[in-house]
C-alpha cells in the first residue's frame, strides 16, 4: 500500500548549514499492517511522519501510496487523495480547536473534501462517534469538556472519518495515563482489524510498539539501524543501539531501567553528522573502521536487516538476548 524509497528531509539554516533530519530512509507498509518506527527524541520519527502527510515536503525520494507518488504532488492533487491518509496527532488538546463543538470537529474533514452528500455527513460523524466509543450526544460538547482519553478517541474518530487507507500515529498515547494508553491501543487495533488500515506508527516506547506493530524500524540521526519483524527484533535484535533502548525501558517487576547497558551523552549534531557510523561516538564496541566507513543496512536473516559493521558477531547485554542469539 505504501511504498517509501530514500526518503531525505534537510532543513536550511540562515547560517547556511543544514539540518539532515531524515537522511535516506526506505521502507513499505502493506495493507492490514502496522510498521513502527522508534528512537530517541530528535532521531528523525516525528519529521517522517510529517513528509508522509506531507506537512513537511520532501528534499529528496518518493513516498508511493496507492500507486500515486505524495512526494511530488501539488497542493490540489493532494487535496483529491487527502482522504486516503489522515494523521493521529501526540496531543489530543493542541490538536482540536478549542472553539469548535466534537461533532463539528469530526464533521470537518468530510466537509472540507466534499465526502458524502451533505445530509448523509451528519449520520457519518454519528456512527464514527459510536465506533470509537463515544456517545453521539457528546457531539455537542467541546474539547474541554473531554478526559485526555476521550479527546483522542474525538482525534481517532477525525481521522477515521473520511475511511483513509493509511493513518499515521504520532505519539498518539504518549500523552496519556497508562491504563488509557491500553484502551486507546486496543482501539486503534480493533479500527485495523475491521478496516484493514495500514498504520505507520511513531512511537518511542518499546512496549508500545511491541503491543500493536508487525514490524519495527530503530531510527537514530535519520536513519534506520534497524529493521525487522516485531517478534524478531524482541528477541533477536542486533544492533547496540537497539540493545539500549532495550535495555533503558523499565523493567515491569523493578520499575527500573533492565541492565546497566544505558547510553550517555548525546546523538551527533544532525547539522555536521560524523562520516563513519553515526552511533560510533556513544558505542562501547565501535572500532576505527565505525569511525571512518558508514555501515550500510544488510540483510541477515529473511526480513531483519541491520546497519552495523559486527551484527551478529557481538554478544548482547542483556541476557535475554545473548541466550538467543
Amino acid at each position: 500500500m505504501l511504498t517509501v524509497e530514500n526518503l531525505k528531509v534537510h532543513f536550511p539554516l540562515s547560517s547556511g548549514a543544514t539540518v539532515h533530519a531524515v537522511d535516506g530512509v526506505s521502507f513499505s507498509v502493506r495493507e492490514g499492517e502496522s510498521f513502527g518506527i522508534v528512537g530517541e527524541s530528535g532521531s528523525g520519527k516525528s519529521t517522517t511522519a510529517k513528509a508522509l502527510m506531507r506537512l513537511v515536503d520532501p528534499t529528496e525520494g518518493r513516498i508511493e501510496l496507492l500507486g500515486n507518488d505524495l512526494a511530488t504532488m501539488d497542493a490540489g492533487a493532494l487535496r483529491r487523495v487527502r482522504a486516503q491518509f489522515q494523521m493521529v496527532f501526540q496531543d489530543p488538546f493542541s490538536s482540536l480547536n478549542p472553539r469548535m463543538r466534537a461533532g463539528a470537529a469530526v464533521r470537518e474533514p468530510l466537509d472540507l473534501m466534499g465526502i458524502g452528500a451533505p445530509a448523509d455527513r451528519e449520520k457519518r460523524v454519528e456512527a464514527m462517534f459510536r465506533a470509537v466509543g463515544l456517545h453521539p450526544d457528546a457531539r455537542r460538547l467541546f474539547p474541554h469538556q473531554f478526559s485526555g482519553g476521550q479527546r483522542q478517541r474525538l482525534c481517532i474518530a477525525r481521522a477515521m472519518v473520511t475511511e483513509p487507507r493509511l493513518v499515521v500515529c504520532d505519539e498518539p498515547v504518549s500523552a496519556l495515563d497508562v491504563a488509557i494508553q491500553a484502551q486507546i491501543l486496543n482501539l486503534l487495533h480493533g479500527l485495523q482489524r475491521d478496516k484493514r488500515l495500514a498504520y505507520v506508527f511513531i512511537s518511542h516506547d518499546l512496549a508500545v510498539v511491541q503491543h500493536i506493530c508487525t514490524r519495527v524500524a530503530v531510527m537514530y540521526l535519520g536513519e534506520f539501524v534497524e529493521v525487522a519483524d516485531t517478534a524478531t527484533l524482541f528477541a533477536r535484535a542486533k544492533h547496540p543501539y537497539t540493545w539500549s533502548l532495550m535495555a533503558a525501558a523499565p523493567s515491569a517487576e523493578t520499575g527500573r531501567a533492565q541492565s546497566d547497558y544505558v547510553l550517555t551523552g548525546d546523538p551527533p549534531s544532525p547539522v555536521d553528522p560524523p562520516p563513519g557510523c553515526r552511533f560510533a561516538g556513544r558505542c562501547p564496541f565501535a572500532t576505527d573502521r565505525c569511525r571512518a566507513e558508514k555501515p550500510v543496512l544488510r540483510s541477515m536473516t529473511q526480513g531483519h536487516a541491520v546497519a552495523c559493521h559486527y551484527a551478529g558477531e557481538l554478544t548482547p547485554p542483556l541476557p535475554e538476548l545473548a541466550e538467543a542469539v
